[in-house]
């Protein structure tokens, strides 16, 4: 008997789907670990498939060339694309399987441009379908599926469709070319490293390498504070000279003669109250770089941990650029959904008491998907990063539906001998959307004590600060992510993974982003020879084209002409310095790695730089002074994880950092086995050391039972088992451990 084949995007979105539609209990089936499900839904068969997201990728029709440019593709599944990819191929195996029975399709994929596509390609290449009906749902909640499916469209989104694979074409031709240019130019020159950039890479790494060169070149301009600390009825006060900077040192050394042993007084006290508006609904950018504020985690994972979140079904669909809540989801619905969970319960009962529920909007809006918020849709939450995240959505959605909060600011001015010295501090009267966003406001509070106007200030000290101005900040994650929406550069679901690839490459590197010498020669090795790999303004340009094609108005294989024409030209001008670059990009890349493996000047010889090396002899990696065979400098360093040098000293001893990666913590090391930071403090645990040293005591290995014996190694003194390397237990010294023979 034929059925209707619903075709989903990933394994867990499906069993969510056929759950929903089912009116009993769908029949779980499973062909080489790939699930599909069977579904009586009144008098009508489903069958519920899967995809692994893109099951189908765009790959070169000619595989033995790799000259460029090229622009000629074609659709391949993704398992014949891509190794990693290999798993798809049982996926794509099984939805073939079951179109064969089926005589609907529907597709239930994600309702953005990258899962029409998805649908579409499904649809097209392994169905042998040109259209099908379209579920439309932002949440995986029972109620959302069912009326999606009841209310189904007759038609994909075809402007959709067209848009996500106008984009693919154009990532295609411009990443590959691009990188292969790259690549080629090295190779030209004598060397072989893979390099790549994009249609958005190359735009993004300019931002990056410009705010680079701003702080290169800033130049610190000295100035001067004046701080006064004086005790009054109320408490303590710190005020700063109203002036606020002084460039000029004699002006604030008058200051500091005028008001030096004078009486000071309040001279008048002022306050001014006002309103602050409430945040606006979380959209995908905003989200990141809140999650990045509150709990320091990447964009990218953001996404990832929001997006299995969506698929728990417990928060809307995340990549949305919507700041709006329609009325439709249900406010009070979702409220008395979430008074299931205690800490939220007296919050939501709160807002229920409110004769009307009006939501704070921003401006953005996002024709798919309304603004990120929760289901009401309540499961245990396990993994502690999902939690937070949940959390920080959660009470965001409360806050939205409050007030805004009443603050005051007061200012106090202080007359010192005619100088006037001001304070000033800012605290909440009214906490409304505060109360319901809790930890993760932003505001401080800085309350000042009570005083009256002709109050004397016994004046503690008065006292003068020597500071300069700082260059620019460098840009974070967050902030970056922020600057790319800002420039209409990416799309919301793809610059988080753009930046990902620029630290892959070795063109950044930090959490305060810092171009490295290969990113910031690449720039200007593009700037000087093929400045239009870098243009954002084209990039932008293409991204409107999206929007146009979505719409309607524009037709793809427009758009991919005028690419093809812009890029040809770009690659040709390459061509004619491809050696050039090539030389360039090699220096580039040899001065980066020898930056990134050095650790800091040798602490011996004073002379030399120490550096990480790797023994082909007995392949282990050291930090030898690079003066050797003069200077015999030596450290013994992990020889598992990640060693990156922190290119600062020691505060204890003056020795060279670093930082080892084992686990998911990094570690700051002193490469000095004598520091101070590496002492055992308790008198305990040096007994216990003395005693082994001594013979006074053994310690048994509690895994294989031999003698535990004392070892040291960079990270300091340890016991460790005298069965290495079979046994390999370990564990610190601490004291406490029972000797299991005294002599």
């Amino acid at each position: 008997m034929a059925y209707e084949l619903i075709i989903c995007e990933k394994p867990k979105a499906a069993e969510k789907i056929a759950i929903a539609l089912a009116d009993g209990k769908p029949i779980k089936k499973s062909e080489g670990g790939v699930p599909h499900y069977l579904v009586t839904r009144g008098n009508r068969d489903l069958v519920v498939g899967c995809a692994v997201g893109h099951l189908y990728s765009l790959m070169q029709k000619d595989q033995k060339s790799w000259n460029y440019p090229s622009f000629d593709v074609e659709w391949r599944p993704t398992s014949e694309v891509s190794k990693a990819s290999a798993f798809s191929k049982k996926y794509l195996t099984v939805l073939k399987k079951l179109a064969k029975g089926a005589d609907s399709f529907t597709i239930a994929t994600d309702y953005d441009v990258e899962g029409e596509l998805i649908g579409l390609n499904v649809l097209r290449f392994a169905c042998k379908q040109p259209d099908g009906k379209r579920m439309k749902f932002s949440t995986l909640t029972k109620p959302d599926l069912m009326k999606a499916f009841e209310n189904a469209q007759a038609h994909i989104d075809w402007g959709q469709a067209k848009a996500g694979e106008t984009r693919h074409k154009l990532d295609w031709y411009y990443g590959i070319n691009l990188s292969r240019a790259l690549t080629t130019s090295i190779k030209r020159a004598g060397q072989f490293k893979v390099l790549s950039s994009g249609r958005v890479q190359g735009p993004a790494l300019k931002i990056i390498v410009d705010r680079e060169k701003e702080i290169q070149a800033f130049v610190s301009t000295p100035f001067w504070e004046v701080i006064l600390i004086g005790d009054v009825s109320g408490g303590t006060l710190n005020a700063i000279h109203e002036k606020d900077k002084f460039w000029e040192k004699a002006e604030a050394d008058k200051v500091m003669k005028n008001t030096k042993d004078k009486p000071a007084v309040v001279e008048d006290v002022s306050t001014t109250q006002f309103r602050q508006n409430p945040p606006v609904p979380f959209d995908l950018t905003t989200l990141q770089t809140e999650s990045y504020r509150c709990f320091g985690i990447a964009p990218k994972d953001t996404l990832a941990i929001a997006q299995n979140l969506y698929i728990e079904g417990v928060i809307s669909y995340p990549r949305t650029s919507s700041q709006k809540l329609p009325v439709e989801i249900g406010y009070e619905t979702i409220l008395k959904a979430l008074m299931k969970i205690a800490e939220y319960k007296p919050l939501c009962e709160k807002l229920l008491s409110k004769d009307k529920l009006v939501p704070t909007e921003g401006k953005k809006v996002d024709p798919a998907h309304p603004a990120i918020y929760p289901t009401g849709h309540i499961v245990k939450i396990s993994n502690p990063r999902e939690q937070k995240l949940y959390d920080l959505i959660v009470r965001r959605f409360m806050s939205v539906f409050s007030e805004a909060a009443l603050r005051e600011t007061m200012q106090i001015k202080i007359d010192v001998a005619g100088e006037i010295f001001i304070s000033k501090g800012t605290t909440t009267l009214e906490k409304n959307w505060h109360e319901f966003y809790g930890k993760y406001v932003g505001s401080k509070e800085d309350e000042l004590p009570i005083v009256k106007r002709d109050e004397d200030v016994a004046v503690k000290e008065i006292t003068q600060n020597d500071k300069e101005t700082q260059p620019p900040k460098r840009y974070t994650p967050a902030s970056i992510i922020k600057e790319l929406e800002k420039r209409n550069l990416g799309t919301k679901a793809t610059r988080a993974a753009i930046l990902e690839s620029l630290y892959d490459r070795d063109y950044i590197l930090e959490k305060s982003i810092q171009a490295t010498e290969l990113g910031i020669r690449t720039v200007q090795t593009l700037e000087k020879y093929s400045p239009r790999i870098l243009d954002e303004q084209l990039t932008r340009g293409f991204e409107e084209h999206m929007v146009k094609i979505r719409e309607g108005t524009e037709e793809p294989e427009d758009i991919l002409e005028q690419a093809r024409t812009v890029l040809y030209d770009v690659l040709m001008e390459f061509k004619e310095h491809e050696v050039e670059v090539g030389k360039a990009l090699i220096e580039a890349y040899r001065d980066t790695k020898q930056f990134e493996n050095t650790v800091g000047k040798c602490p011996k010889c004073k002379e030399g730089e120490l550096r990480i090396i790797f023994s082909k002899k007995n392949k282990k990696r050291y930090i030898v002074c690079n003066r050797s065979p003069e200077c015999q400098t030596l450290f013994p360093i992990p020889q598992t994880g990640m060693l990156k040098p922190l290119h600062k000293e020691c505060k204890e001893c003056g020795y060279p950092l670093i930082q080892s990666l084992r686990g998911k913590r990094p570690q700051q090391i002193c490469l000095n086995p004598d520091c101070p930071t590496k002492r055992l403090e308790d008198k305990k645990a040096q007994k216990e050391i003395d005693d082994l040293k001594s013979g006074k005591i053994e310690i048994k290995c509690p895994k294989c039972g031999k003698n535990l014996v004392l070892r040291e190694s960079i990270y300091g003194k340890f016991l460790g088992c005298s069965g290495y390397p079979k046994c390999k237990h370990t564990q610190k010294i601490d004291g406490n451990v029972t000797a299991s023979k005294a002599k």
